[in-house]
């Protein structure tokens, strides 16, 4: 028996649903065919016109659902549900005025809680997202997922959670957005490839704005990829838009030639709206690569208006901003919900014209208030590398006044800004998680994964990579924002630093670089040569681990030879003018931009015999050294109790010998070798110990530091794990290759396993960032701990080892390493 046309139009509108539009479209026509009912075909045409718009035919899409509207005789609710169509067409045109108003005229007519009226609701929360109405959004889709929840349909109630999630990324709560975005994930997945891949797009977003735009970047490919094979030309687009409002951050040129291309597809698409948003990008690429050579006002004015028509104000005002850093004249004025990326922007261009046209002192106030409300921002997360990475939104303003401060020559200005870029990500103090058993199993699974993964890509896998989303939520979710830190001025550090300690303080302006010398009686700027060090760095790192992998014959004392020259130069360039500044100080707490985190500081030739500490900055050293104000020891002499520990991984040389050898010099240590030394009890043994040793094969993750770790018996401890860790040793030693990198992220912030342990509590940690051989490490470790144990803080007891065994290697202290306040 023949199907019905109301049964045909059922069966085309879930084939619709299910992104399957070539069927969709068979089974509407013929519905239409076999009705003369008015209503119902209004409605048959009405979701051909949603097949049409999602295939990229938005004109066609639009002329029918007018044209059904246009017929009389048709009840209220059909009227209704077209003008609802109508309204969402016009949204996926990027007409959003318009969208907004056929939207509340359908909602109008339909008071009743039906399904009907919360999808009208998702639907006209999304304009008012793109509005940036975020009050009248969230108020929309509350009332919707009432409505899903008394029906009890899983599918429409996880897509209004996850926009909910959306309506807080542009609230700038990043944490509830990934949250929710991230548990609703499963049930959209599971409805079909294309709601998983619309799910991917808004998650890509919230990655974006975290300022982990490598993930993003990757997720919204691999997304525009998914839309192409399904010739959903107007969702690629949009994934194409996105990816060119990421790749602004840090690529220029690649942003230019992603918004082109998203703009002549939404312009082929008649999708004005947009258009106009990918020209801004487009723009903004321009203005930022030339400051305004390649983007005419004309130019500029026009898009900004045609964002203006299409609702897209908050767009229209950003794109306004940016030019200005090339345009004289006002800026335009935001409003007072604008979101905080745009009022950073603001400060950013008030910042740039200050300094061009002279005014540092005003540019240095100026971009010291983006900084302060990027600063309350940030107030809002604890997880470590979301602190950092949102630091992302503060890079220019930090340039800028690292500049002016720079031109200034005023050690007091310099020493400021030089704090203001090292302590961004040290402002608030995390409140420690409780112990999270569903992220340990998660953990414990990727440890899997990765040794069943061994010899290639693990990262590229799907289910290490549900994993890993998996484990970053929980970990944003769970770690709190505690009390804020206060960052010293010039004169307070020179108050609480001793009369043999120096602080030599490192900034790079982006073309520039200074130093701070400062002492206890007097602060001074010293002039370096950027180029200098620059020559004698690049290259380094291959130097130093060639160096360590050979060891005897006779390229031996060539490569030496090399590695000395090379060591001195950097020496010369970057040191010795800072030691001279301070009159030979006899202990030195450094700090140093990212482009100096590669530097191994204690085997410059200046260093040889002083006890130094690199610093996160001054304020987070100075103010972990005193608690209350007292003088807080960094190690306990054994008379107090000290607890020690050592781990042997598996496949180290000398890794057991290493471990037995340190823990002679305690008295009651604790020790893990072989098939003992996994996971579980490591973790479980620094929470009860003041001084951990681990000795252990260990990778840096340069995308996800905190997936750094160290090879245990039952395979990686990662950094995630560290955070488990209910109370973290005083004093890490981490002899493991690598375990003292970082990236570089956004100019100033670097991660690597060594901030993980900082940020988790530890005072010092004790690193290298490359390659040394087991039997150095071996023996100057274990010299290291002799003096540990007599409560010698460790950059005291990281020189006498050196001396003792003679052996000179890039072990350094991290954190604070000098002990107790002098």
């Amino acid at each position: 028996m023949a199907l019905t046309a109301s049964e045909l139009h059922r069966r085309g509108v879930a084939a619709a649903n299910a992104r399957r539009f070539a069927e969709a479209r068979r089974l509407l026509a013929t519905a239409s065919a076999r009705t003369d009912d008015p209503d119902l075909r209004a409605r048959i045409d009405g979701t051909v016109a949603y097949v049409l718009s999602q295939v990229g035919d938005q004109g066609e899409a639009e002329r029918l659902t007018r044209a059904a509207l246009d017929r009389a005789a048709l009840s209220g609710e059909t009227r209704a549900l077209l003008y609802g169509q109508l309204g969402t067409l016009l949204l996926h045109a990027g007409r959003l005025d318009d969208a907004d108003d056929a939207l509340t005229r359908a909602l109008d007519a339909l008071p009743a809680p039906t399904l009907e009226r919360a999808n009208l609701l998702m639907n006209r929360a999304v304009v008012r997202m793109q509005r940036h109405q975020l009050a009248d959004c969230t108020a929309d889709l509350e009332e919707a997922v009432a409505v899903y929840e008394s029906t009890g349909d899983p599918l429409p109630l996880a897509e209004a959670r996850h926009n909910l999630g959306y309506a807080a990324l542009l609230g700038g709560d990043l944490v509830t957005a990934l949250e929710m975005m991230t548990r609703s994930r499963p049930v959209l997945a599971a409805s079909s490839d294309l709601a998983a891949a619309i799910s991917d797009l808004d998650r890509a977003e919230v990655l974006r704005d975290a300022g982990l735009t490598t993930e993003a970047e990757t997720l919204l490919g691999e997304v525009a990829a998914r839309f192409g094979a399904q010739r959903m030309r107007q969702a690629r687009g949009e994934a194409e838009f996105h990816l060119a409002r990421s790749l602004l951050r840090h690529d220029l040129r690649a942003a230019e030639r992603t918004a082109a291309m998203a703009s002549r597809r939404f312009a082929a698409l008649g999708s004005d709206g947009w258009a106009a948003r990918a020209e801004a990008v487009l723009l903004e690429a321009r203005v930022r690569a030339h400051r305004g050579r390649h983007a005419s006002p004309d130019d500029v004015a026009r898009t900004a208006a045609a964002l203006d028509r299409a609702g897209f104000r908050t767009e229209a005002t950003g794109l306004r901003l940016t030019a200005k850093l090339a345009e004289p004249g006002p800026l335009p004025r935001l409003p007072a919900d604008a979101p905080t990326p745009l009022r950073l922007r603001a400060h950013e261009v008030r910042a740039v014209r200050a300094a061009a046209s002279g005014r540092d002192g005003l540019a240095m106030r100026t971009a010291a208030a983006g900084l302060d409300l990027l600063t309350t921002w940030q107030r809002s997360f604890g997880a470590l590398d979301l602190q950092a990475s949102v630091a992302m939104h503060g890079t220019d303003l930090m340039l800028t006044g690292l500049a002016a401060a720079a031109r200034t020559r005023d050690p007091a200005r310099l020493f400021e800004w030089s704090e203001r870029a090292r302590h961004l990500s040290q402002q608030v103090a995390p409140l420690r998680p409780p112990r999270d058993a569903e992220l340990a199993d998660d953990l414990a699974e990727l440890r899997m994964l990765r040794a069943e993964l061994a010899g290639g890509d693990w990262t590229v896998d799907a289910r290490v990579r549900r994993l890993r989303d998996r484990a970053r939520q929980r970990q944003w979710s769970a770690t709190g924002a505690g009390d804020a830190r206060t960052r010293v001025t010039l004169a307070e550090a020179q108050t609480a630093v001793g009369a043999d300690t120096a602080v030599l303080s490192y900034v790079f302006t982006g073309t520039e670089l200074l130093g701070v010398a400062v002492t206890a009686s007097a602060a001074r700027v010293v002039p370096l040569s950027w180029s200098r060090v620059r020559a004698a760095a690049d290259g380094l790192r291959a130097d130093l681990d060639v160096a360590a992998l050979t060891r005897g014959g006779p390229m031996a004392a060539v490569i030496e030879k090399s590695l000395d020259d090379r060591l001195a130069r950097l020496d010369a360039a970057l040191l010795a003018p800072m030691l001279a500044a301070v009159g030979g100080a006899r202990r030195v707490a450094l700090t140093a931009p990212g482009v100096l985190g590669g530097i191994p500081w204690s085997m410059l030739p200046g260093m040889r015999g002083i006890p130094f500490t690199l610093a996160l900055s001054v304020s987070r050293w100075l103010g972990d050294r005193t608690a209350g104000g007292a003088p807080a020891p960094l190690t306990a002499p054994p008379s107090a109790g000290t607890t020690a520990a050592m781990v042997a991984g598996p496949r180290v040389a000398r890794g057991e010998e290493e471990v037995l050898t340190a823990a002679a010099a305690w008295p009651d240590p604790a020790v893990l070798l072989g098939d003992a030394a996994s996971v579980s009890p490591v973790t479980e043994l620094a929470a009860t110990s003041d001084v951990l040793h681990i000795a252990a094969h260990g990778r840096h993750a340069v995308d996800n530091p905190l997936f750094s770790g160290f090879e245990l018996a039952d395979g990686t401890l990662f950094g995630y794990d560290v955070d488990l860790i209910p109370r973290a040793p005083e004093t890490v030693l981490l002899s493991a290759c690598e375990l003292g990198r970082s990236s570089v992220r956004w100019g100033e912030e670097a991660l690597g396993m060594t901030r993980v342990w900082l940020h988790a509590g530890t005072r010092c940690v004790i690193a290298t960032p490359v390659v040394v051989p087991d039997d150095i490490a071996c023996e100057l470790l274990a010299a290291v701990h002799n003096g540990l144990a007599r409560g010698v803080p460790p950059a005291d007891a990281l020189v006498a080892a050196s001396a003792v065994t003679g052996h000179r290697a890039p072990f350094q202290c991290h954190g604070d390493g000098l002990g107790e306040v002098l």
